[in-house]
């Protein structure tokens, strides 16, 4: 297999970290770069210079650790599927509490290397500062295997615990990785699609609490002045389809060039996903698979839609990091989950690039303020966000931690009704650079949808009656390398 430059790089500078008594090694390459077969031919290394006798994956979800698996076997040449005779296993994060003492005694009869993907869901320093898998990892793992390696494209919490076996520089308070590949990189070297985020807006809100009603001007004043929820701007109707009419139209086009592009859809419940599913279906003649946890056939929809042509895939907690199927070029970001770590890995489902020259990932979201601020930093690898703050425990000085942005007010049970005035939508030019070639990307007036038929009369319904307006958003990406 013809590895990527940058896949040879982080080889070759793993397996020179090894060789000087060092046993733990942390990679950070931005979502959809190719971790996993990088990560596949460095333990293929490892056996071949009889350096190891078994290893072992630890993944956030079951599709992903099949992926790993599938790509361990195709490069190792060996079964990796935990049985007898085989060199070793692919396993979930929460499969971590259920190992017993026979598995860990593997880690003293035999040299084990450990593949950590997705690191940042295993949080701790100590026993004391750890979250139930990151107690395992230090339990049974660290000092035990041989050799371990720590990926990750976010190298970040969302609460105030460290990641675990990650280093900490005392200077910055910025997590150290021993090799770094950032999508800035990604893109020029046409592994990565250039993403370019469209926020949905409108400059007319009419927000109605019982007897009370009150203009706002745009989606950050309406959540932020009143307490209107953003969970309940997730559910309008109005809002829904508007966005996926913007997405369907841009899937359309990538599909006249390149048949099998795919849309993903995040949705915030199962109901939530239904209801999409039912506008997509109803008002726009679209079919889209769904995949929730409580679908027993998720994982093989999931495989199927890969290998498909089908446009539409609906995810709820299903398809996030570590998710590799490169045909998705579109998504519609409309969970309610608020967090940067999950806002770029969901981003990164659309930026695998499918082999095309200067491609381009479009993610569709409501302009809720906080998506708004990481849409506007996500050519930072580690946003400053994700700089340590101190706090002491027994056994380290530094522990990481991850500022967090306030959230909207959620606490109000009045009934509301927020309705959408008429108004010219603002036509927005912005410049992306692919190649370091400027592309300006001019948006064109946007359809009106008007006259909604949403009751008014539901316990804090939303009702859209006018225009939206489209702010596309794109880093000044590849453009000093």
């Amino acid at each position: 297999m013809q590895l990527r430059k940058w896949q040879s790089e982080c080889i070759s500078q793993a397996l020179e970290y090894y060789s000087t008594g060092k046993t733990h090694f942390m990679c950070l390459a931005t979502p959809g770069a190719g971790k996993t077969v990088m990560a596949s031919t460095l333990a293929n290394q490892l056996f071949d210079s009889n350096l190891i006798d078994l290893v072992i994956c630890f993944s956030p979800s079951v599709v992903v650790a099949e992926d790993f698996r599938y790509e361990l076997e195709q490069i190792t040449g060996n079964r990796i599927d935990g049985l007898l005779g085989s060199s070793g296993s692919s396993l979930t994060y929460q499969s971590l509490r259920n190992l017993g003492e026979r598995f860990w005694a593997l880690f003293e009869q035999y040299r084990v290397f450990v593949i950590f993907d997705e690191i940042h869901h295993c949080a701790g320093n100590s026993i004391e500062y750890s979250n139930a898998w990151g107690e395992k990892i230090i339990t049974h793992i660290q000092g035990r295997a041989s050799y371990t390696l720590a990926l990750t494209g976010t190298p970040w919490r969302s609460d105030l615990l460290p990641v675990v076996l990650a280093n900490y520089c005392d200077e910055n308070h910025m997590v150290h990785c021993d090799y770094q590949y950032g999508l800035n990189e990604a893109i020029l070297d046409s592994v990565c699609r250039t993403p370019v985020m469209i926020a949905i807006d409108n400059n007319q809100v009419q927000f109605q609490r019982d007897d009370d009603s009150k203009l706002y001007r745009s989606f950050r004043s309406l959540l932020t002045e009143s307490d209107c929820t953003y969970q309940e701007l997730l559910e309008s109707r109005d809002l829904i389809l508007y966005c996926l009419n913007q997405a369907n139209q841009k899937l359309d086009s990538l599909r006249t060039k390149k048949l099998n592009s795919g849309g993903l859809i995040v949705a915030t419940s199962i109901a939530h996903a239904e209801k999409i599913h039912a506008i997509l279906a109803g008002e726009l003649g679209e079919h889209a698979d769904i995949v929730t946890h409580k679908n027993e056939n998720s994982i093989s929809t999931i495989h199927n839609f890969k290998k498909s042509d089908r446009k539409w895939i609906i995810s709820v907690g299903m398809i996030s990091e570590g998710t590799n199927i490169p045909r998705l070029q579109v998504c519609c970001h409309l969970t309610r989950v608020k967090t940067e770590l999950y806002f770029r890995q969901i981003l990164g489902r659309i930026l695998r690039s499918g082999g095309g020259p200067n491609e381009i990932g479009y993610m569709y979201f409501p302009a809720e303020p906080t998506l708004m601020d990481y849409a506007e930093r996500i050519e930072s690898d580690i946003p400053n966000t994700a700089t340590i703050k101190s706090f002491l425990s027994k056994n380290h000085d530094q522990v990481s931690s991850v500022e967090i942005l306030p959230r909207s007010n959620v606490n109000s049970q009045k009934s509301g009704t927020i309705s959408f005035s008429p108004q010219e939508p603002e036509v927005v030019y912005s410049t992306v650079r692919v190649n370091d070639k400027r592309q300006d990307l001019e948006l064109p007036i946007d359809a009106t949808y008007q006259d909604s038929d949403l009751s008014r009369n539901y316990l804090r319904s939303i009702n859209i009656s006018g225009n939206f307006i489209r702010k596309r958003l794109s880093p000044q990406l590849a453009k000093s390398y």
